[in-house]
């Protein structure tokens, strides 16, 4: 929690993203309201601490909003830089540390469209929400604990919310869906860590990126930009729930591969909802590999070249496997689309199976249903962190702002454009690959739910086999697995083993160096 000398580097702007602030100063002073100061940033510095083990770790956060500016050129003239947004960051630095020693970890969400508040108060930062679990979960008006696991133990933490989400804000004037996009995304973002980096003195620091789902296609992409743009050269990815290749999970017409890469996620929860019995997970989990490594994907490759029998032998072997039935994968031509099996499994019970952590359930009022009315999963996070974060960030941390803070922007999911990838899978895997090939001491972590409906763990292992990186870079990666969820961190054994599988994996980086 916060100590009580705490110290304020800013006070909060106006809610509309800076403009009506400086309209209120020239207002005071007499000058024309017409012509707004421009906007300016809102940090607000904070000193703490906390418990970790045997050490009590002192540290500092800055909260609030950063100026985005771009550099304008007009008839081919330059004319200064103008402010385009503003963009909400929290950073966490342990006092008295050697800034060229101590690495700094840059984390995000995905959506698009979602906050940083996931990664920032269930897995790195030094608090956590207590959201409770699959059959205890937390009633209102939920609570927050210290967090002694933080990877504030092994690193500088700093969590941004991209444009549209948390506190972040196109400037007034300016168009919000100009940064709802691959590029401009990417691009915002990779300013922000830049300025960070810049002001507080840490280009000699490790560097690290930390990112969860959409936020592992982004953290990929940023790497490669950083590089190029910037020459700014990363420690290692820390890649959480990863999707690095949006056309390995997208069900479309004429692509069977989400169909092949998904089965082992569907065995995994049928086996939890005791589809199985008698079986253990790891078991489950290895045959429907080996089905969807070699087998299935010449079934579904064959197309009605299979006769009968074939076909009739691979829907018992699919529906076995999945827990469903064999005349619902017959009458799906072998391809389960996710949301349906989701929709399926616990039919005949009345309960959907969530998508983000396939553990939880929730009863279906529409028997009836082709896809699920809700997500459970999400269900269960959504009042904790929402209800968490907005009386930290004022009470702990110190900031105040009247926006609503953006946990997970609809809008934003709804207007993303990916016009940089017209006719094409998006994939940022050449671009990884690429940074890999310039960096050889880049390292990659990612992190697998088995339950995790959404970026599925097979997925991830099938794209990280396609990295064009020589032989000998391959030991930079590694997987890590946990019988949890796309946030995996709600599972609190999970959370416990992957903060320290996380932690030793920036250790091992850097080795010396923290």
């Amino acid at each position: 929690m916060a100590d009580k000398d705490a110290k304020a580097a800013g006070t909060a702007a106006d809610p509309g993203g800076g403009a009506g602030a400086g309209a209120a100063a020239n207002a005071a002073t007499g000058t024309d309201a017409a012509k707004p100061a421009p906007p300016t940033d809102d940090l607000v510095e904070r000193r703490h601490s906390i418990q970790v083990g045997r050490k009590k770790l002192a540290y500092t956060t800055q909260t609030g909003r950063i100026v985005l500016r771009e550099e304008v050129v007009e008839d081919g003239k330059a004319a200064g830089f103008k402010p385009k947004a503003t963009v909400f960051i929290t950073s966490y630095t342990l006092d008295g540390a050697d800034r060229r020693r101590r690495p700094v970890t840059f984390a995000f969400n995905g959506g698009p469209g979602s906050s940083s508040v996931w990664l920032h108060l269930g897995l790195l930062g030094p608090q956590r929400v207590l959201s409770g679990d699959v059959g205890e979960p937390v009633p209102p008006p939920y609570g927050l604990a210290p967090n002694a696991e933080t990877l504030l133990a092994d690193t500088d933490l700093v969590f941004i919310d991209p444009i549209s989400t948390g506190y972040s804000r196109a400037i007034d004037g300016e168009k919000p869906g100009e940064y709802h996009g691959f590029q401009r995304d990417l691009e915002s973002v990779a300013e922000v860590i830049r300025l960070w980096t810049s002001r507080n003195g840490r280009w000699l620091s490790p560097k690290f990126l930390a990112g969860e789902s959409y936020g592992t296609l982004r953290a990929a992409g940023i790497a490669s930009h950083l590089q190029n743009r910037y020459g700014m050269y990363l420690n290692g990815l820390v890649l959480i729930s990863s999707v690095l290749d949006i056309g390995t999970i997208e069900f479309t017409e004429g692509n069977d591969l989400p169909y092949v890469l998904y089965l082992p996620t569907y065995a995994a929860v049928a086996w939890y909802h005791g589809k199985h019995p008698g079986r253990a997970l790891e078991a489950v989990v290895a045959e429907a590999e080996a089905y969807a490594a070699a087998d299935y994907p010449r079934v579904l490759a064959r197309g009605n070249r299979l006769s009968a029998v074939e076909r009739r032998a691979a829907a018992t072997k699919v529906a076995r496997l999945t827990g469903l039935r064999r005349e619902y994968v017959e009458r799906s031509d072998l391809r389960i689309e996710h949301v349906r099996f989701f929709t399926e499994l616990l039919r005949d019970r009345g309960l959907s199976v969530g998508r983000l952590d396939a553990r939880f359930t929730v009863a279906e009022p529409d028997g009836g249903r082709d896809r699920f009315t809700a997500d459970a999963s999400y269900n269960h996070i959504l009042g904790p962190y929402t209800a968490a974060l907005n009386q930290y960030v004022r009470e702990d941390l110190g900031y105040e702002n009247d926006l609503p803070y953006e946990i997970l922007s609809g809008a934003v999911h709804r207007s993303w454009s990916y016009k940089e990838f017209e006719g094409r899978s998006v994939s940022v895997v050449d671009d990884l690959a690429a940074a890999m090939r310039a960096n050889p001491h880049l390292r990659i972590h990612v992190a697998c739910g088995y339950f995790d409906g959404a970026t599925p763990h097979f997925a991830a292992e099938h794209v990280i086999a396609h990295l064009m990186i020589p032989a000998e870079l391959r030991g930079n990666v590694e997987l890590a697995y946990y019988p949890a969820g796309h946030m995996m961190y709600v599972h609190e054994p999970s959370r416990v083993r992957q903060s320290g599988d996380i932690g030793d994996f920036i250790r091992r980086a850097v080795p010396g160096r923290t």
